[in-house]
């Protein structure tokens, strides 16, 4: 990521509440043809988030804490706020003075924009303001919210339309996409793996996949607008997952691998 910072756009996606084994299983069918694009042979990379839920999650990936490799070996991170001690900041890392990487970027030149999604970026509330305040501009609606079967779509109009209008500065745009939080019955087929219909309304991991695809066939419109822009370089991940009733689990903000296991990607040209 260091040698980006200055000549290219920066992207940093969040698809709040993926769980990794159902971003897999999802490529290895076949069934996120655009994503796939852009990811290894093998699909998503298994890392570990840093918190279990999405306020804890961004606070910790804006100052340098992206979601960790799953082996016990330490990789040096993409980008530090400075402190003392720090034993994963490398001679690649982008290191800065401020708190946040957005405040960082914003001082340096770039143009920081916030497209929010799940309701710690409402800014209808003191909580949901922490977080988009970091940023030059920031958007978030009720089409863009969880509620909305069409949020995906709403967002990337919204991020799409920010982006096109720097035409003199390079952009660094973060999108908390809402699509996979629960609810997310929704989007559930007629026909669904388990044996629901969507007049159940219940959320479950075939309408949490089906979240997913749908978020999949808005990615395209996003990153074609940053290719006619020039270079980029794109973090695309989870914060956490959700328990669907694993060991009578449900929810997330809780210790179980289907909530801190979560798929990773990078995009870069």
């Amino acid at each position: 990521m260091l040698t980006h910072i200055g000549r290219s756009d920066l992207l940093m996606a969040t698809l709040d509440t993926l769980r990794f084994d159902v971003a897999q299983e999802l490529f290895e069918q076949g069934r996120l043809p655009n994503f796939a694009r852009y990811l290894p042979a093998n699909g998503w990379q298994r890392r570990h988030s840093p918190a279990t839920f999405t306020y804890a999650a961004h606070h910790a990936f804006f100052a340098g804490f992206l979601p960790t490799h799953a082996g016990p070996e330490k990789h040096p991170r993409l980008f530090a706020s400075s402190f003392g001690g720090s034993e994963t900041t490398g001679e690649q890392t982008y290191v800065f003075p401020q708190a946040t990487l957005p405040q960082a970027l914003s001082a340096v030149g770039y143009h920081t924009i916030c497209v929010g999604g799940t309701g710690f970026f409402n800014p209808d509330n003191a909580l949901g303001r922490v977080l988009p305040e970091l940023f030059d501009e920031s958007h978030w609606s009720k089409s863009m919210s969880v509620v909305d079967r069409n949020s995906a779509s709403h967002q990337v109009d919204c991020a799409v339309e920010g982006v096109e209008q720097q035409t003199d500065k390079r952009v660094f745009c973060f999108i908390n996409f809402s699509a996979i939080h629960q609810p997310n019955w929704f989007f559930a087929s007629e026909r669904t793996a388990a044996g629901h219909s969507p007049a159940d309304r219940t959320d479950n991991k075939h309408s949490h996949g089906e979240a997913l695809i749908e978020i999949d066939r808005q990615i395209p419109r996003l990153l074609d607008c940053f290719r006619r822009r020039g270079s980029l370089f794109g973090m695309i991940f989870s914060d956490h997952g959700t328990a669907y009733g694993e060991q009578g689990y449900w929810g997330h903000r809780l210790a179980h691998p289907v909530v801190w296991e979560v798929p990773y990607a990078e995009i870069e040209w």
